[in-house]
C-alpha cells in the first residue's frame, strides 16, 4: 500500500468516525444514510490500512466493535451471557480460498485436508437472541453492541415464527440466535398502508423489521408481519450435536425456523458454487439477503479456531458484488486535511446507486487524477464498494477534447506553497500551524474519541472558538474558563451547557499520557504507537528526553526507541523532528502547563505469564504457531518472534535449534508445549 503512516493514521480516524456514526444510525436509530454494500467498503477499506499499518490501530477502531452501544430507549437493556459477535468479510472467490486455507494453517492441518463448512443466505434483518430455559422462551434481546442488547421478549411473543415452547426435549438452557426480518411482499403492503394513513415509509425491509421490533408498545409490534430464521446459537447448558449442521438441524426439529439453503460443502468449489446459486435465486427469494454465510463445520474446530476482536475465525460472510453507475463530475474542490494534505473531491450530479444518492466522490491525490485523465465535465463510472466510498472506476470520456485538470500548488487555505515529498505521491500545504484548516483539524484531533475524548467540544463549537481567537492550541481548550462569561449568551449556549462543557474539560486535567500524545498528532505516531512508547517510558518527559538524544544522533538513546515493537526508523524521526521544533516544543510545554498526565501503567490479566514476552520455536504438535500466539496474547503476554535479552520464557517443542541454543545462552527458561498447556488451563 502506497501511502505514508500520516495518511494512514488521518485516514483511519476519519473512517472511526464514519463507522461510529452509521453505527449509531444503523443499531440504534433503525435510519441508516448508506447501503450496506457502502457501509460493508469502509469496513474493509479500514481492515485494509489496519492490516498495512498494524501499529497505527486506533483504540476505537471499528474493527474492536460489534454493533453500537444501546441508546437512551424505554426498553430495558439485557447484558448477553455470550457475546454476539459479527462476521469478517469477503468479497471474491480468492478471499473465500484464502479463508479455508487459513484454518488450515491456524489448525496445523495438512494442505490437501478436508474443511468442511456450512453455507447459508445471509438475511438482511436484525440480530435477536432468544434465551429458552427448559425449552420455555424467558427472554429475547437485540444484539446491541454485542455484550448490551436491549430486551424485547414481550415484542417477540407475537412473531409466529418464534415458539414460546420447543418441540420436543431441549437443555436447561439454550440461546438461538438468528435475524427477526420482514418479507418483501410484507413489506411492500406495510408501506401501501402507512402511504395510504399518510404516515413515514420504511426506506427498506431491515429498517421495517427494526422499528417494529424495537417498540415500547408491544402492540405495535403484533400488527406488524416479522418473521424470523435462526443461523446460530449462544450460551448453552448442552449443545445437541458436535457439527453446526446438526445442531441447526436440532433447532429447527424444536419448531424455529432455519435457512432452507442451509447446506455442507466438502470444498472450496463447493463454497464457491453454492454462492452463486443463491445469488442467482436472490430476486426470487422472498427476503432480502445481501451475501452468504460460511462456518467451519465441527464445533471442536470452531472452539480451537476462537475469535479475533470482534469476529470468530471460524466463520466467514461473503458479499454479493456492489452496483455500479454513470455520472458527470461537475466540479473539483481541494479538501485540505489535519496534517496538510490535499484531497481533490469530486462534486457529482447526483446518482442513484443501490438506493443510495451520490453527490461526492474522493479522487484521493494528483496521481490518481492524473492516471484517470479526470476533469470537469468529464462522464464517470462509480463503484460504491472496494477500496474507498463512493470510488472512479472508469472514466467514459477521457478521449473528448478537454483542458486537463491543474492541480494547485498553493493551499486553498492559506495560500502557502503546496509541495509533495520526495518519495509520496500526496501534496501537503507547508503552512503547518498558521493554516487555519490544520489548526482547526488538530484541534479536532486533540479532542477526538481516540484522543482526550472531551464531550461537548465538537467540530462546530471549536470552529466558533477558533474564528473567535479564543482557540489557538491545545491548551487554550484548558484556559476556555477564564471566558466563561463571553460564552454565556451566544447563540446555543447558556449557563447549564457552558458549564457542562467546562467541567468536561476539567475532567481531562489528568489524562491518560498515551492518548494525550496521540492527540499531538506527531506524524506517524498512531494511537498503538504512542501506547506502546508510553509503555516503555511510562512518562512524556521521559519519552521527550529520548527523542531528543536520538536527534541529536545518541545511538543508546535511538536504538532504545527502535527496541520497541511497532517503532521503526519513520516514528524515531518523526519524534526527533517535533521535539527539534521550538514551536512545537513550546505548545508542548504550554500544555504541560495546563495538565498532569499520571505515569503509564499497564494492567495484565492474571496469569503466569501476563506482562511477559514469549517465544515459539521449533514445531507445536497440538496447535498451529498462530493459535500459540494467540493464546499468549489473550493471557497478557506479547508473543515475539525472536529470543533476546528481553525474551522472558522460550516455549520449544522438536525441532527447536537456534532459538532453543540462544535462550540457554542467555539463562531464560525454556518449557515444552505440555507445560505451556498447563499455563493456559491454570488462567482459566
Amino acid at each position: 500500500m502506497t501511502m505514508s503512516e500520516a495518511d494512514a493514521a488521518n485516514e483511519l480516524m476519519r473512517l472511526a468516525r464514519q463507522i461510529a456514526h452509521h453505527d449509531r444510525l444503523y443499531h440504534a436509530h433503525d435510519a441508516p444514510e448508506i447501503s450496506d454494500a457502502e457501509y460493508d467498503a469502509l469496513v474493509r477499506r479500514n481492515a485494509e490500512l489496519e492490516a498495512a499499518f498494524p501499529h497505527l490501530i486506533r483504540a476505537d477502531s471499528p474493527s474492536r466493535k460489534v454493533g453500537h452501544e444501546v441508546a437512551a430507549s424505554p426498553l430495558s437493556k439485557v447484558t448477553h451471557e455470550v457475546r454476539m459477535m459479527s462476521l469478517d468479510n469477503a468479497f471474491s472467490d480468492e478471499e473465500v480460498e484464502e479463508f479455508v486455507a487459513r484454518v488450515r494453517r491456524f489448525l496445523a492441518l495438512p494442505s490437501d485436508a478436508d474443511v468442511v463448512m456450512t453455507a447459508e443466505d445471509k438475511i438482511d434483518g436484525l440480530s435477536c437472541s432468544l434465551r429458552y430455559e427448559n425449552g420455555r422462551l424467558v427472554r429475547a434481546a437485540t444484539r446491541g453492541d454485542g455484550q448490551v442488547g436491549e430486551d424485547v421478549t414481550a415484542n417477540v411473543a407475537h412473531i409466529a415464527d418464534i415458539p414460546q415452547v420447543l418441540r420436543g426435549e431441549a437443555p436447561a438452557v439454550f440461546e438461538i440466535r438468528g435475524e427477526v426480518y420482514m418479507a418483501k411482499a410484507d413489506f411492500a403492503a406495510l408501506n401501501a398502508a402507512q402511504e395510504e394513513k399518510g404516515e413515514k415509509l420504511f426506506a427498506n425491509p431491515r429498517n421495517a423489521a427494526a422499528g417494529s421490533l424495537r417498540q415500547k408498545d408491544a402492540s405495535v409490534t403484533a400488527s406488524r408481519p416479522l418473521r424470523f430464521l435462526a443461523h446460530g446459537w449462544g450460551a448453552a447448558s448442552a449443545v445437541p450435536g458436535e457439527t453446526q449442521f446438526d445442531v441447526m438441524q436440532q433447532i429447527a426439529a424444536w419448531g424455529v425456523p432455519v435457512s432452507p439453503l442451509l447446506v455442507r460443502c466438502g470444498s472450496v468449489e463447493a463454497m464457491v458454487a453454492h454462492f452463486r446459486a443463491i445469488g442467482a435465486q436472490r430476486p426470487g427469494l422472498p427476503y432480502d439477503i445481501d451475501g452468504v454465510v460460511y462456518k467451519v463445520d465441527r464445533l471442536d474446530w470452531q472452539e480451537r479456531l476462537g475469535f479475533v476482536a470482534k469476529a470468530p475465525r471460524w466463520g466467514l460472510a461473503r458479499k454479493f458484488p456492489a452496483e455500479r453507475a454513470e455520472t458527470v463530475i461537475e466540479a473539483i474542490d481541494i479538501q485540505v486535511g489535519r496534517t496538510g494534505k490535499l484531497t481533490p473531491v469530486g462534486r457529482l450530479r447526483p446518482v442513484l446507486v443501490g438506493g443510495v444518492t451520490v453527490t461526492n466522490v474522493t479522487l484521493h491525490n494528483r496521481d490518481e487524477i492524473g492516471r484517470l485523465g479526470l476533469r470537469v465535465g468529464d462522464r464517470i463510472v462509480l463503484q460504491r464498494a472496494g477500496d474507498v466510498i463512493p470510488q472512479v472506476v472508469d472514466n467514459l470520456t477521457r478521449e473528448e477534447p478537454r483542458e486537463a485538470y491543474a492541480f494547485p500548488d498553493h493551499c486553498p487555505e492559506c495560500h502557502s506553497e503546496a509541495v509533495a515529498e520526495e518519495g509520496e505521491v500526496d501534496v501537503r500545504c507547508t503552512g503547518g500551524l498558521i493554516c487555519p484548516a490544520q489548526r482547526v483539524e488538530r484541534l479536532r484531533h486533540f479532542v477526538s474519541r481516540g484522543a482526550l475524548d472531551i464531550e461537548g467540544l465538537g467540530e462546530k463549537t471549536i470552529v466558533e472558538f477558533f474564528g473567535l481567537g479564543w482557540l489557538e492550541s491545545p491548551a487554550d481548550i484548558f484556559r476556555l474558563h477564564q471566558r466563561r462569561s463571553d460564552i454565556v449568551g451566544r447563540e446555543g449556549w447558556k449557563d447549564k451547557s457552558v458549564d457542562n462543557l467546562l467541567a468536561a474539560i476539567e475532567a481531562k486535567r489528568s489524562p491518560d499520557a498515551a492518548r494525550l500524545l496521540f492527540g499531538l498528532g506527531i506524524r506517524h505516531v498512531g494511537a498503538v504507537t504512542a501506547r506502546d512508547l508510553l509503555k516503555r517510558f511510562t512518562t512524556l518527559p521521559a519519552l521527550r528526553d529520548v527523542a531528543q538524544r536520538a536527534k541529536a544522533e545518541d545511538a543508546e538513546a535511538a536504538a532504545e526507541l527502535l527496541g520497541i515493537e511497532g517503532v521503526g526508523p519513520v516514528v524515531v524521526e518523526a519524534l526527533g523532528d517535533f521535539f527539534h521544533e521550538p514551536h512545537n516544543v513550546a505548545v508542548w510545554e504550554d500544555l504541560l502547563n495546563e495538565v498532569s498526565p499520571p505515569d503509564y501503567i499497564v494492567e495484565t490479566k492474571a496469569s503466569a505469564v501476563a506482562g511477559k514476552t514469549v517465544v515459539f520455536t521449533g514445531k507445536l504438535e497440538t496447535m498451529s504457531r498462530d493459535e500459540a500466539k494467540a493464546q499468549a496474547e489473550a493471557l497478557g503476554a506479547r508473543a515475539a518472534g525472536s529470543v533476546s535479552a528481553k525474551t522472558d520464557l522460550v516455549v520449544a517443542g522438536p525441532g527447536a535449534g537456534s532459538k532453543l541454543k540462544q535462550a540457554a545462552a542467555l539463562g531464560i527458561e525454556v518449557i515444552d508445549e505440555v507445560a505451556w498447556a498447563e499455563i493456559v488451563k491454570a488462567a482459566g
